[in-house]
């Protein structure tokens, strides 16, 4: 992917740069709204990351103007501001989503897959593995070894993301939104006791290999367990 990062804070923007330069991404970045829509308007990017506070032009007002020009390149605002009010104005701005500071790079970098696979029309896979685990997301199957895990539609939906996203780590923001799709609420257990749940189902059958690993104060990773 080739993505623009329009910030103005030198350790944000170097945050992002490196963590997506480290995923394969060939990154640009401008540090103030006049010089980053002139990159968005002169050249092709597969998605921005546009904060909203910039010097000169703000982020707002820079992708407004960009879907002036015609240009549809899919946009996730970043900003400090977490009321909803905030994350509407961003979106009726013209931008595609919209991730509150402080945030997980890892979760970034799957919203920005994940704009970009819209955009594109690419086609995910359905049937989805981890070693001896499989789901089958069309007939809503998942099986370790042939044999099949009974699980509910919510904890399907988990497993689903999980393993679409395995190997990487998702915050518990992510999950919220993806897979019960509302805004993350921190007083709220229902993440820990779907995870938890799910855990122990697939226990049963995968005996003490620890599939889902809790990554202390920012989400879950699915992967293969370490040896």
């Amino acid at each position: 992917m080739h993505i623009l990062v329009i910030e103005d804070d030198d350790t944000i923007a170097s945050f992002v740069v490196k963590g997506l330069k480290q995923a394969g991404c060939r990154v640009q970045r401008a540090g103030d709204g006049e010089n980053g829509l002139t990159l968005l308007l002169r050249e092709p990017f597969d998605a921005a990351v546009v904060d909203i506070m910039l010097p000169i032009q703000d982020g707002l007002s820079l992708v407004q103007s960009a879907r002036q020009e015609g240009i549809a390149t899919p946009i996730i605002f970043l900003s400090a501001k977490r009321e909803l009010d905030d994350r509407i104005r961003g979106l009726r701005a013209g931008g595609d989503d919209y991730l509150c500071k402080p945030f997980a790079f890892s979760e970034l970098l799957v919203r920005l897959q994940a704009l970009v696979r819209r955009a594109t029309g690419a086609v995910e896979p359905t049937c989805l593995t981890l070693d001896d685990l499989k789901m089958d997301a069309l007939k809503r199957c998942v099986t370790w070894k042939g044999r099949k895990i009974c699980l509910q539609p919510r904890e399907l939906a988990l497993l689903e993301y999980l393993l679409r996203n395995q190997g990487r780590v998702v915050s518990k923001t992510s999950l919220m939104e993806h897979v019960w799709d509302y805004s993350f609420d921190p007083q709220t257990s229902v993440v820990e006791t779907a995870v938890s749940r799910l855990r122990a189902k697939l226990g049963e059958v995968c005996g003490d290999r620890e599939l889902i690993r809790t990554v202390r104060g920012i989400g879950y990773v699915l992967d293969r367990p370490e040896s």
